[in-house]
């Protein structure tokens, strides 16, 4: 298996995430969230609403875990990593999102004000194509 270009893959075809905050109170906190993962830089890309819960837990503890959502059997990424806002907003990545998930120009029109743009940055990451194939690799 080529993990990397299994990686890159799964990151680029799968459009949900399940993300982990730590909550005010000290617990986990996990919701679904579209995402766009950014090849290049290894960065994936997040928008929520500016008053949502989410951004008051990144904000107390940058601290995340997610995994993707399979779309295909078992194939996932897991990985742990950091949350920050990012200096760019959803209408710069706009053609990205776009591109990987049609109906979030909707989103971006009809509340694009109204959201943040978070980045997830991460070292490793784990890779499951099934029971037999996982790996884990550096980035």
């Amino acid at each position: 298996m080529d993990t990397l270009k299994e990686f890159q893959r799964i990151m680029t075809t799968q459009t949900d995430l399940a993300l982990s905050t730590v909550g005010t109170d000290g617990n986990p906190n996990v919701r679904i969230v579209n995402y766009y993962f950014n090849p290049k830089n290894n960065v994936i890309y997040f928008a929520t609403f500016k008053d949502n819960k989410k951004v008051q837990e990144i904000d107390q503890n940058r601290n995340v875990a997610f995994t993707t959502i399979p779309t295909n059997g078992n194939e996932h990424i897991k990985a742990r990593g950091i949350a920050v806002r990012s200096k760019q907003t959803v209408f710069d990545l706009a053609d990205c999102f776009c591109n990987k998930i049609p109906d979030y120009k909707n989103t971006i029109e009809h509340a694009g004000n109204l959201l943040l743009l978070y980045e997830i940055h991460f070292k490793t990451a784990t890779v499951t194509l099934d029971l037999y194939n996982i790996q884990t690799i550096t980035l």
